[in-house]
């Protein structure tokens, strides 16, 4: 719970009471890997905070599975679209690895942004992180080689990459696994 504290404490000032109001409705669970956290159709009830772990974001279809993002330690998680909207999502999340999170319940969030004076900028700050990490992600896609996107997620978690089955890692880049095999063979 220290990390969360920690994060929030590098973009804003809150009060301890605040701070007391917020955390004890956190609830943490550990989860062991290859657990689906969410499935399609179902709808979204937590915001997460994953203090160690991989989790990963796809799209089961009929002969495959596209894995389209990940959160790693120190970020947040949740199929964030059907959180906010309450419909059913049409995609999956699960974890690739044991993880631990951290979690608040949708109408626990609401009641901290009434009734804190740090709530909202709470809510704010968790919405700025998935919707920067999305930007960025849609914005690499449009832009950067499939080369580009695998270094840069080798530069900023070059540990846990490790923990990412290379077929999970190919389909997030946008290429077939024989393809990135190439692309590390060419890079090591």
């Amino acid at each position: 719970m220290h990390s969360i504290r920690a994060l929030f404490d590098q973009s804003f000032v809150q009060s301890d009471k605040d701070w007391e109001t917020f955390s004890t409705r956190l609830e943490q669970i550990d989860v062991p890997k290859r657990t689906l956290l969410l499935k399609p159709g179902q709808i979204e009830q937590h915001l997460s905070f994953v203090e160690s772990g991989v989790i990963r974001y796809f799209v089961p279809l009929d002969e495959r599975e596209l894995t389209f993002a990940f959160s790693f330690d120190g970020e947040m998680a949740s199929a964030y679209d059907s959180f906010l909207t309450e419909s059913p999502s049409c995609y999956a999340m699960e974890t690739l690895t044991d993880a631990s999170l951290w979690r608040i319940r949708k109408t626990d969030l609401e009641s901290i942004y009434r009734d804190t004076a740090a709530g909202n900028i709470i809510g704010r700050k968790a919405a700025e992180s998935l919707f920067i990490r999305k930007s960025q992600r849609e914005l690499s896609l449009l832009i950067d080689s499939a080369e580009t996107r695998y270094l840069k997620l080798f530069e900023e978690k070059p540990h846990l990459l490790q923990q990412i089955p290379l077929k999970y890692l190919a389909a997030y880049i946008g290429v077939t696994p024989q393809a990135l095999s190439r692309i590390r063979r060419r890079i090591s």
